[in-house]
């Protein structure tokens, strides 16, 4: 059995990861860290500070005999750069999968956020990652404001129902465009989005278990 060590920045990301993950014969370490987005506005908050944290939590998972670590927030992956930062088992950034997808996607894409602190980092490994991969992505992004502080205050039910409209009300006035959420909380959303909608909405789990199959070899788990 592979045990994963899984880095957020929310407990409410739990629940969607032990949801993706659970046809596998993996055991799953949750760590839970939301303090630097409490601390985000303070003067002296610096990018420094951001990187520091999280390697060293990257660090402590690593020694917590796990096998691999999955980077589910992206204002934590952001600042995780795998050619300067190495560690003796694989991390994956969530938003790898969901890249990938974007990457096969012809046509104008919009990656839509809500925590505005994950825009433009994400949206350079957006590049990046089509770039080392020889494609070019035609994608912007678009903040959906004022609701990123409902699940930062355990308000999620209100944070779904608001995102989900907002992204409904985009794709109406967006024909001809894919659109992407680019937050692991997005994804209930994103698939009440596409339920209704009956068009695709990208999201961070619809690729993420096949992915994560074929990195780490994981085995579907057998029925007792």
């Amino acid at each position: 059995m592979k045990r994963i060590g899984c880095f957020h920045a929310h407990y409410s990301n739990i629940e969607h990861i032990d949801k993706a993950l659970q046809a596998f014969d993996a055991e799953l370490v949750h760590f839970v860290d939301p303090g630097l987005d409490r601390i985000k506005m303070d003067a002296d908050f610096t990018q420094e500070t951001v990187e520091k944290k999280v390697m060293e939590t990257l660090a402590w998972i690593a020694s917590c005999h796990v096998d691999a670590i999955l980077i589910t927030c992206t204002f934590f992956t952001a600042v995780f750069d795998a050619e300067h930062h190495r560690f003796p088992i694989p991390v994956i950034k969530i938003d790898e999968p969901l890249f990938e997808a974007i990457c096969q996607v012809n046509q104008p894409v919009v990656v839509a956020f809500t925590n505005p602190n994950t825009v433009t980092g994400t949206m350079n490994q957006l590049f990046a990652y089509a770039s080392k991969r020889g494609k070019e992505v035609d994608a912007k992004p678009v903040l959906l404001e004022n609701t990123f502080e409902l699940i930062m205050q355990g308000r999620k039910s209100e944070y779904i129902r608001l995102v989900a409209e907002r992204l409904i009300q985009f794709t109406a006035e967006n024909p001809g465009k894919y659109l992407a959420a680019a937050q692991l909380s997005m994804v209930p959303a994103a698939q009440i989005a596409q339920n209704r909608t009956n068009l695709a909405v990208g999201n961070h789990l619809e690729s993420l278990a096949d992915y994560l199959k074929e990195l780490l070899n994981l085995e579907v788990r057998k029925e007792h």
